[in-house]
């Protein structure tokens, strides 16, 4: 497991490194002039040197490019042109912000994609069968922008029974319940389609191994519907881990509607006002770490994986 584990974050290191070039000359690539997008057209020329020299828009690419990955690879993501605090004072509450609204999502997907998926493997030509697939239908094809828009109009606007966005009240006392209302509707906007697409997978994972042998083998053996079920549910389980793990990481990097929606403080948010106010330095330390996050949950869910089936630790 140990060598496993070593493999994998050895294999990390390449991907990281294609990753940050790939998004540092993205944005470097960006069409138009940074310095006249943020200083305006009349500003002065001694002014526009300064922020030139700063921004180091004069050198070539690649220079710029190795000197940026050695600050990074010692732990400066540089200062924010917009905010003029260092980009990692900015990231880190943001990114703490988007795992609270990530993982509530993560556990209404895993929670409602496991009960539908049972529920439709289970009984597959019942009502219950038809209504599971008929619910992860939906929630795979509904887009997330609309359902979110709906959701607020509803609950929000309508019935007022939810907060619209942010993480607290302005005028309340604040604490976990605040926040937990306040996570409602960006959590669920965020796991619709995630929960559609889990339920399906492991619905079609739990139905194949209760038509196997195994399933079989131990009703032969006498045992309860329940102690099959389990069983059956046991073997079922990589392929919900590999499914889980993919919409964990899309959770990680595709709530940016969702926080800008719901004005969640997150950092899909502050990566979106950083690309509207041009600054460069927080745009390329907010993707290299969401870059960082999908690989890390990648590997863990390759380290689960082994875990639950050994055959994985044999062939890796």
């Amino acid at each position: 497991m140990t060598r496993f584990l070593l493999r994998r974050l050895l294999l990390a290191v390449p991907t990281l490194l294609g990753v940050s070039a790939v998004v540092y000359a993205t944005v470097a690539l960006i069409p138009g002039d940074p310095v006249a997008a943020l200083l305006g057209p009349g500003a002065p020329a001694e002014a526009r040197e300064r922020l030139a020299d700063r921004l180091g828009t004069g050198r070539p690419l690649p220079a710029r490019y190795a000197s940026w990955l050695w600050h990074t690879a010692h732990g400066d993501l540089g200062t924010s042109i917009s905010a003029q605090r260092p980009v990692g004072e900015l990231l880190l509450p943001a990114l703490g912000q988007t795992l609270i609204l990530a993982g509530t999502a993560f556990l209404l997907v895993v929670t409602g994609g496991v009960l539908l998926g049972a529920l439709g493997a289970v009984r597959p030509h019942g009502a219950t069968g038809r209504l599971s697939g008929a619910l992860s239908t939906l929630a795979v094809s509904a887009p997330q922008y609309s359902v979110a828009l709906l959701l607020l109009a509803v609950f929000a606007i309508r019935l007022r029974w939810l907060p619209a966005g942010g993480t607290h009240d302005v005028f309340g006392s604040g604490g976990t319940l605040d926040l937990l209302r306040h996570l409602v509707l960006p959590a669920t906007a965020a796991a619709l389609v995630p929960l559609g697409l889990t339920a399906r997978v492991f619905r079609t994972a739990l139905a194949s191994t209760l038509a196997s042998d195994l399933a079989d083998g131990l009703r032969a053996r006498g045992l309860s519907r329940t102690a099959i079920l389990r069983h059956c549910a046991h073997n079922a389980s990589p392929a919900l881990l590999t499914i889980g793990g993919l919409q964990l990481a899309y959770l990680l990097e595709g709530v940016v509607f969702v926080e800008t929606l719901f004005a969640w403080p997150g950092i899909g948010r502050l990566l979106y006002d950083a690309l509207t106010a041009r600054d460069l330095p927080l745009v390329q330390g907010g993707v290299l770490v969401v870059a960082v996050a999908f690989v890390g949950v990648n590997i863990l869910v390759d380290a689960a994986h082994a875990l639950v089936d050994p055959r994985v630790r044999s062939t890796a």
